[in-house]
């Protein structure tokens, strides 16, 4: 899962209670270390924007760190990250997330629609899911 699928475990915002379907024990999480400061960054702007307090967003970091998540370095993602992003035309920062799920078998899952989009039309396609479409 990505960013745009955490943000959903600590906010409240459309597809939280498909997302939070991801925390339930019958599914293991991974993630590149990216998604730490990702959804730090969204946090800020949510504080910055006056949508949530700074203790509303420490709260949330809180709870995010306690989610029993396997998170891979983005170093040895780089070379497959690099790879999915030219040939997918999206960010290495979105790729990052892919070159993970790829490396370890599983789905990517995201609510990023051009994440989502882009990848359905590259060689990934059977790698993404979208967050609504968790059972």
């Amino acid at each position: 899962m990505d960013a745009s699928v955490a943000i959903k475990w600590l906010l409240p915002e459309v597809h939280s209670e498909a997302a939070l379907r991801l925390l339930s024990p019958d599914h293991s999480l991974i993630a590149p270390d990216l998604l730490f400061p990702e959804v730090g960054n969204v946090l800020w702007k949510r504080v910055s924007r006056g949508e949530v307090t700074v203790t509303q967003a420490r709260a949330a970091l809180e709870a995010l760190l306690a989610v029993p998540l396997q998170v891979h370095r983005s170093q040895p993602l780089m070379p497959l990250a690099l790879e999915i992003a030219c040939g997918a035309r999206r960010s290495v920062y979105d790729s990052l997330y892919l070159a993970a799920a790829v490396l370890r078998g599983c789905p990517l899952v995201t609510a990023d629609r051009k994440l989502h989009d882009a990848v359905r039309k590259s060689g990934f396609s059977r790698q993404v899911l979208w967050v609504a479409e968790l059972a």
